[in-house]
């Protein structure tokens, strides 16, 4: 099956959301190539982008598990190729 490569921004608001948060992103590891988390004290969230080599629908079905979240805004991003 083909790959491709996306980034998967998140805006985690609810710091109660972030153990949901991980426990997602661990089911979907083996397709994650990086990971960066920033927490952003001065507003009270934190700022996670990752980034996943993973089938179309894996990459979908992440985002929307993520996007489901309450507290939690994201965005995909997708590469071209």
């Amino acid at each position: 099956m083909d790959t491709r490569i996306a980034i998967i921004g998140i805006i985690v608001e609810d710091i109660d959301a972030t153990g949901e948060i991980n426990d997602i992103l661990h089911d979907y590891g083996m397709y994650v190539i990086g990971r960066m988390g920033i927490p952003y004290r001065e507003r009270n969230v934190n700022i996670i982008s990752i980034v996943l080599d993973a089938p179309n629908d894996i990459i979908n079905a992440l985002g929307g598990k993520i996007g489901r979240v309450k507290g939690v805004s994201s965005k995909t991003i997708y590469s071209k190729i």
